[in-house]
């Protein structure tokens, strides 16, 4: 199962971990797996390649896992739009969750 923990203080989301395999099908032919990635790798691209910011982002091969955290000084359009992507990739997940509600969990801590 993939977990998806996304940390939030108050009403930002300030970072995300994802951790594990779905479990759905086979490696290199589970259509949820290639989605999660898919979606982090887009939200992780859009943070520092084209904003330009330096969110940190630890991969860690050994438990399947990737975090990725906000810089804690983000103001104005920057934070705006960073919220944005990291609700829309939590609502996306959690989406995924209602349909594959065996191979996703979806948290807020």
């Amino acid at each position: 199962m993939t977990k998806a923990s996304f940390v939030t203080e108050g009403s930002r989301i300030q970072a995300f971990t994802i951790e594990g395999h779905s479990g759905w099908a086979d490696s290199g032919e589970d259509i949820l797996c290639a989605a999660i990635t898919s979606a982090v790798r887009l939200t992780e691209c859009a943070v520092n390649d084209v904003l330009g910011l330096e969110a940190q982002v630890k991969v860690n091969e050994q438990d399947a896992s990737l975090t990725l955290k906000l810089p804690r000084n983000l103001e104005g359009e920057a934070d705006q739009v960073c919220q944005t992507l990291l609700a829309a990739l939590m609502v996306y997940f959690v989406q995924l969750q209602e349909e594959y509600p065996q191979h996703i969990n979806v948290m807020e801590v």
